[in-house]
């Protein structure tokens, strides 16, 4: 079904805004929440998908945005219900298959039994030295680097781009190399602004429910043909 991989470049780090749940959902005459939840299913999925890809070493997923506090309240519910479920069922999983997982950004908001889900995948998998997923949840990128020079600030450093780099939510990951938006949304949604500096972006038409395993690597070959040179010739 797919190419070779040895012919295949991978990235270090990859990351997904995914979008396009509530429009699968439409499309199919079905409830928007329907959609969130496939879109977790997908989540699943892909991660481990990820984990046969041993070049491959952080994965960031953008699911909960600053933004999204703006929608209705009993949509924001069943999104966190659908993340609640996702921790609490996979974490053996994701501690068998030696994933660790981290929540990036500011999850105080979220409610108590959310955040003590959370913190307990990261507890359980903190030791594990494979696949590095971050979560993003009530993340955006322009919060991220304002909450890094504050903390650059408080600790009495000059402001570099390494001390920012190294307060940022997602650190000590890297830079990302190649970004993945589904849906057909040409635009970042303020996600990792800092370190999409020189990412690689690659937009499909397919909505994140839709997103498996062929289209995965659909992206990962089109990765391989880009020719990388962070602003030199």
């Amino acid at each position: 079904m797919f190419r070779n991989k040895k012919t295949l470049k991978f990235p270090t780090h990859i990351a997904f805004i995914m979008d396009g749940n509530r429009r699968w959902a439409t499309a199919r005459g079905l409830n928007k929440m329907i959609g969130h939840k496939q879109g977790g299913i997908a989540l699943k999925n892909i991660i481990l998908d990820l984990c046969e890809i041993k070049e491959i070493k952080y994965a960031s997923f953008f699911a909960f945005s600053t933004e999204n506090w703006k929608r209705e309240q009993k949509e924001i519910d069943y999104i966190f219900d659908v993340a609640k479920n996702l921790f609490d069922e996979n974490k053996n999983l994701f501690l068998s298959k030696n994933i660790k997982f981290v929540a990036v950004g500011d999850i105080s908001r979220f409610p108590k039994e959310v955040q003590n889900s959370i913190r307990d995948a990261e507890e359980k998998t903190k030791n594990c030295t494979g696949l590095v997923v971050n979560l993003a949840l009530n993340y955006g990128g322009l919060d991220d680097i304002v909450q890094a020079g504050n903390r650059v600030f408080e600790s009495g450093q000059k402001l570099t781009i390494e001390n920012l780099k190294s307060n940022l939510y997602s650190a000590p990951a890297p830079d990302i190399d190649f970004l993945v938006r589904t849906s057909n949304e040409l635009r970042l949604s303020n996600f990792m602004l800092f370190q999409l500096a020189y990412t690689e972006l690659y937009f499909t038409k397919t909505y994140w429910p839709d997103f498996d395993k062929k289209q995965l690597y659909r992206a990962l070959e089109a990765y391989t043909k880009r020719d990388r040179r962070f602003g030199g010739k």
